[in-house]
């Protein structure tokens, strides 16, 4: 994902000059929303202990993905 900066939004302003909307590149857009599912699945699981390494890799080879 880009940084802020380099976004380069559009925005729609109401009749005093106000910014009441932006228009973004669908893509960024969907970086976008991305990136705040992932931080919402970090922040739901954070109290979760983590787990080893050796057993995540265990039960990749287990299930086939290695």
């Amino acid at each position: 994902m880009e940084t802020i900066s380099k976004l380069k939004p559009q925005y729609v302003t109401d009749e005093n000059g106000k910014k009441t909307a932006v228009i973004l590149p669908i893509h960024e857009y969907e970086e976008l929303v991305e990136d705040i599912q992932d931080l919402a699945i970090l922040a739901e699981r954070r109290e979760e202990p983590p787990i080893p390494h050796e057993e995540i890799m265990a039960k990749l080879k287990e299930d086939g993905y290695l």
